[in-house]
């Protein structure tokens, strides 16, 4: 009986530190700018990993450049990054209050952007305030590598959204500019076969 609580409770924990991890989909408009917060305490760790893709579809891995920063309570920067596509950035609190992180699309003035971005952290405690059961260690660690998998996942994905939207970019202008030749090709050939007629009449009434 006692085994069996102790594996509900090891569960429960489990669930609780699954729930620290957010993942976020956010669209940047073209000169936008999104900023969000988490309220910490000292010594609490989180981690920022971030994704770009084109909205629209018209740009491709070398052009989707965001900046990307985090501010501390005191407006102390902790990480600027320009013009990047992808990221991660862990820190742990020095200071007990709201965090800030932003991304940035400023620098684009006609191109949209999709960040999609995953939040997690580790609380910390206080071994004064709580003893940790080694289950329980172990059940945070496997929370950790949890959240690294679920990270790569919403990477795996954006790549593969970004990748299909530059592929049906590329075929949408391949069938604009077959029909486009094709279009050429016709009129060729009916300016020839007027102008060759036009070119027989001629020599005729001679």
């Amino acid at each position: 009986m006692n085994r069996t609580l102790s594996l509900l409770g090891a569960f429960v924990v489990l669930l609780s530190f699954l729930e620290v991890a957010v993942a976020h989909n956010v669209r940047l408009g073209a000169a936008g700018r999104e900023c969000f917060f988490e309220d910490l305490r000292q010594s609490d760790q989180m981690t920022v990993t971030y994704q770009v893709s084109d909205q629209e579809g018209q740009g491709s891995s070398g052009n989707l450049g965001i900046d990307f920063w985090v501010n501390d309570p005191q407006n102390a920067v902790l990480k600027a990054e320009k013009d990047v596509s992808h990221g991660e950035f862990t820190f742990t609190a020095k200071l007990s209050g709201r965090y800030i992180y932003c991304f940035s699309n400023e620098a684009s003035g006609f191109v949209s952007r999709e960040v999609g971005f995953n939040v997690h952290g580790v609380v910390y405690i206080d071994a004064s305030e709580a003893e940790v059961d080694p289950l329980e260690k172990e059940i945070r660690s496997l929370s950790t590598i949890v959240d690294q998998v679920k990270d790569e996942l919403q990477y795996l994905l954006l790549r593969e959204r970004m990748h299909r939207n530059t592929a049906e970019s590329t075929n949408s202008r391949v069938k604009w500019w077959s029909l486009f030749q094709l279009g050429v090709v016709a009129g060729t050939g009916i300016f020839q076969v007027y102008y060759l007629k036009r070119f027989f009449e001629v020599k005729s009434v001679v």
